[in-house]
C-alpha cells in the first residue's frame, strides 16, 4: 500500500517541478533560470530536485518531450500506416506544439526543441514504415524515417515563420502526394 502512496507523491512532486519550470520559462530566458529559482517556485529543496532530474537541461528535455508526446499521442498514429491522414495528424500536432511554446521558449531552446521533435517523428515514421514494409531493408527504412522527420520538422518551421495565416493542414496537403508516391511516381501520374 505504501508503494502506491510513494508513487503518487513522486509523480506529484515531479509534476510540481515541471510546472514550476514552465511558469518560470514564461517569465525568464532559459539561460537565466536556475535550480534555486525552480526549487523556490516549487517549494522543494535541492535534493528533491536532483532526485527527479540530473540537471536543468534534463528537466528541459523531459518537459518538452512530455508536452510533445501529449500532442503526438494519437492511437491512429500507432496503429495505422503512413498515409495522407497520418501526415496531416503529425504535421498538425507538431505545429500545435510549436504554437503552444512562447517566443521566449523558441529563442532559448530552439536546438533542443528541434532535436526532440525530430527524434519523436523518426520513431513514429519508422514504426509505420516497418509495419507497411516488413520485407524491406531496415537500414533503408530507418534512413527514410530520418529524412521524413527532418522534412516534416523543416516544413513546420517554414509554416511557423511565414504562413501562420494558412491552416497547417492546408499548408502541408499539396506536398503529401509527392511524399507518398515519390517524386518519379508523382511525375508519371501527371
Amino acid at each position: 500500500m505504501t508503494s502506491s502512496k510513494t508513487d503518487l507523491r513522486v509523480i506529484r512532486t515531479r509534476k510540481l517541478i515541471m510546472d514550476a519550470f514552465i511558469a518560470l520559462s514564461s517569465k525568464k530566458e532559459f539561460k537565466d533560470i536556475t535550480v534555486k529559482d525552480i526549487t523556490t517556485e516549487a517549494m522543494i529543496n535541492r535534493a528533491t530536485f536532483y532526485y527527479h532530474f540530473e540537471d536543468i537541461y534534463d528537466l528541459l528535455e523531459k518537459v518538452l518531450s512530455e508536452v510533445l508526446l501529449i500532442n503526438l499521442n494519437d492511437d491512429f498514429l500507432h496503429h495505422n500506416e503512413l498515409n495522407e491522414g497520418a501526415f496531416l495528424i503529425l504535421f498538425k500536432a507538431i505545429t500545435n506544439f510549436q504554437k503552444s511554446l512562447s517566443n521566449r521558449c523558441h529563442r532559448g531552446y530552439e536546438e533542443t526543441i528541434a532535436r526532440i521533435i525530430r527524434e519523436q517523428l523518426e520513431i513514429i515514421f519508422y514504426k509505420m514504415l516497418v509495419k507497411q514494409n516488413a520485407a524491406s531493408e531496415n537500414g533503408a527504412l530507418k534512413m527514410t524515417a530520418v529524412i521524413l522527420s527532418w522534412g516534416i520538422y523543416g516544413a513546420s518551421i517554414e509554416w511557423r515563420t511565414s504562413n501562420q495565416e494558412m491552416q497547417p493542414e492546408e499548408f502541408i496537403k499539396p506536398v503529401i502526394p509527392y511524399l507518398l508516391a515519390g517524386i518519379d511516381g508523382q511525375h508519371k501520374n501527371e
